[in-house]
């Protein structure tokens, strides 16, 4: 279901970019075990560490250091902490989201110009979407420290760059405010879904272009027909 409405004309860029986490794939339980795990060896209480679904989307960096008190330095050791624990974890942890695989295919078959524009490491990204069997994505984009990389809106822009595209070319399908802000930063409209890590209110109150309950309702915002 389509909870607000997306613009038509959506449907009519001939590029998709989507966000990985909380998007594609449901890494949201493998991402909260893991910074459980590394936080409590750091002697966090549970209490403490609060709500973790905030480390999902995010650059881990960024999370370890503004919300657990972490000195930049101390963050960065951490966030390799949390790599090396994650690292030990398969597809069977974090399985694409319902009906991903079939839209991907379908915006792929229906012509369309696919990247993936995440905040996760680009190394990481690549091998998650490789392992997952998503072949339709020309680009996988991600934090990376010798091209730059350090936020959303850079994914955004290179994505668009790999792809050869400008803004009014592409959409971003994402999970939270910070795609929305990340995709706006780079004047590309943000369509976001209800089944990732964002609340449907923080979602409207970011600016979301659009909210999709389900990958049918995004098929039908994409392609601009549900057939």
């Amino acid at each position: 279901m389509v909870i607000d409405t997306v613009s038509a004309s959506v449907a009519d860029r001939p590029a998709v970019l989507f966000d990985f986490d909380g998007t594609l794939a449901n890494t949201g339980n493998a991402v909260v075990t893991t910074v459980r795990r590394v936080l409590g060896a750091h002697g966090f209480t549970p209490e403490e560490m609060g709500d973790l679904r905030r480390f999902i989307g995010p650059p881990l960096v960024d999370c370890f250091r503004d919300t657990c008190g972490f000195a930049q330095a101390e963050a960065e050791r951490v966030t390799e902490e949390y790599r090396a624990v994650f690292a030990e974890l398969g597809p069977a942890d974090w399985p694409l989201m319902p009906g991903m695989a079939e839209l991907v295919a379908d915006l792929a078959s229906a012509g369309k110009r696919l990247a993936v524009a995440t905040s996760r490491k680009e190394s990481s990204a690549r091998s998650m979407v490789a392992a997952l069997g998503l072949t339709e994505f020309e680009a996988v984009i991600g934090m990376n420290e010798a091209a730059g990389r350090h936020t959303k809106a850079d994914s955004v822009r290179d994505a668009l760059a790999a792809l050869g595209l400008g803004a009014d070319d592409a959409v971003l399908v994402g999970d939270t405010a910070h795609d929305i802000r990340g995709a706006h930063a780079e004047g590309v409209p943000c369509i976001c879904v209800t089944f990732g890590a964002g609340a449907t209110a923080d979602l409207r109150a970011a600016g979301a272009d659009g909210i999709c309950t389900d990958a049918p309702a995004l098929r039908a915002a994409l392609l601009g027909y549900d057939g």
